[in-house]
């Protein structure tokens, strides 16, 4: 599309509201065909006499409903005449984590088999000789209180405030958890979202499901921006906000004491509810955690998938101060409890001591592994905290994240560039991340790194604008 495509705007309401329509309209009718490029942000606003923001905001809300398809680096495109219910698939790329053969996968942190497979065979055959007539019937939140009384005792060397079980909603892994609290705080049509300008595209994907907006906050070496968050909020009413503050995911930055408590100040003056995702971090930390320095608006998510074993699909959700039964009733409206079969294999790892055993070789063995990455890659840029399963590279002068991974792979090295974790509307940096393949051996991770050196070393010079 051209300048030839001149939106008519309503003379009332929103700017932003009229270009959405409009350009429903012209794909509806066929003014915009299928495949056909819209103009950068700029071009469109100053064609049409309005803001950079009012483009933006229209090109996200469509985009969203499946009839635009922004790709970074490429541009806006028509992707479809109709919208499109339900959620917007993540591409190829990132759902598709199945090992490749002879190629050494970077993209997904798998974990490390430590003993896994030896607690849960002993924890079935304990579990077996308990089954009983309640296996037969629905199961219940109030049945789950044990379990919610290990997942506190699971989270005693985090500084989390005062926690009990009452605070506790157990979920289907961390991504159910980040949808649950979505029910739980989102209200209105338009309800918005805030996310790290670079983020876990879960979060994304639950705000979507939610029909929510979602706007992106700028991050800097500690994560969020404080007075980014503060125009974030003045400027689209947001009522959740979504943070990576302990492990930033996929940058691994670390948010001081300092930080925290001016991202809670924020906060408090906007109303905003925030999600602190825990999924990802290491062992002990000495900070206090957002829910501990605001306790009647964080809700802290944490789960087994990163530390024991992701086909468990157990998660938890440590809810703000007297918000335990809203979570709990939201759990039992949409899913009843967890099943009976991976509750009690849950709460026998935990209470055998299984699970805290393994959490702990499992980080050992990536602490290891972050060693080796940084041996192997400390000259160059990198991001990392030891007992992450993941690395982030700033790439050198020459280098684009694309090129990058293409030769990247042609060396069978698989990894994830920055692009996939930024917003449609965003820019993102040239920078890729590693995870540490848990579930290939150390000499292979080693060799697969030092090939990537060996690339780093040959710049492609290809930065020309």
């Amino acid at each position: 599309m051209g300048t030839i495509w001149q939106p008519d705007l309503a003379a009332d309401g929103p700017k932003y509201l009229s270009l959405a329509q409009a350009l429903r309209e012209a794909i509806r009718v066929g003014t915009l065909v299928e495949g056909t490029q819209l103009p950068p942000v700029r071009d469109l606003a100053w064609s049409i006499k309005v803001t950079p923001g009012t483009v933006a905001r229209a090109y996200q809300i469509v985009t969203q409903e499946g009839l635009l398809q922004a790709t970074v680096g490429r541009g806006t495109f028509v992707a479809a005449r109709v919208p499109r219910l339900g959620p917007v698939p993540p591409a190829p790329a990132e759902r598709d984590t199945r090992p490749v053969a002879g190629r050494l996968d970077l993209r997904s942190p798998n974990l490390p088999e430590v003993g896994q497979f030896a607690a849960i065979s002993e924890a079935l055959r304990r579990i077996a000789g308990k089954i009983d007539g309640h296996w037969l019937d629905y199961t219940t939140q109030s049945a789950e209180y044990p379990l919610r009384a290990a997942v506190c005792t699971w989270l005693a060397s985090r500084v989390l405030g005062a926690v009990g079980p009452q605070d506790i909603v157990l979920s289907h892994g961390g991504q159910s958890a980040i949808s649950l609290i979505l029910q739980c705080c989102l209200r209105g049509d338009r309800p918005v979202v805030l996310v790290e300008d670079l983020c876990y595209p879960g979060f994304r994907y639950a705000a979507r499901l939610a029909r929510a907006e979602v706007h992106g906050v700028e991050l800097d070496a500690e994560g969020v921006v404080p007075d980014g968050l503060e125009a974030a909020c003045r400027r689209y009413g947001p009522q959740v906000l979504c943070l990576t503050p302990e492990a930033q995911n996929p940058t691994t930055a670390r948010m001081s004491e300092a930080r925290r408590q001016q991202i809670v100040s924020v906060a408090r003056r906007y109303n905003l509810q925030i999600i602190e995702d825990e999924c990802y971090s290491a062992r002990f930390s000495d900070r206090p955690t957002l829910r501990a320095l605001a306790p009647e608006r964080v809700w802290y998510i944490g789960s087994l998938s990163k530390s024991l074993s992701a086909a468990l699909r157990f998660g938890f959700v440590v809810c703000p101060t007297a918000m335990g039964e809203a979570g709990r009733l939201a759990a039992q409206q949409g899913y009843f409890a967890l099943s009976q079969p991976v509750s009690a294999l849950c709460l026998d790892l935990f209470q055998s001591g299984a699970a805290e055993e393994i959490r702990e070789k499992v980080m050992a063995e990536f602490a290891a592994r972050s060693q080796i990455a940084v041996n192997v890659l400390g000259a160059y840029d990198i991001g990392w905290q030891s007992g992450l399963p993941f690395v982030w590279l700033n790439l050198p002068t020459g280098w684009r994240a694309s090129t990058f991974a293409r030769r990247a792979e042609e060396a069978d090295v698989l990894l994830r560039q920055a692009d996939q974790y930024a917003m449609v509307t965003g820019r993102a940096p040239n920078a890729v991340r590693m995870a540490l393949a848990g579930d290939s051996s150390r000499v292979r991770l080693e060799e697969g790194l030092l090939r990537l050196a060996r690339l780093l070393a040959s710049p492609q010079n290809d930065m020309a604008v």
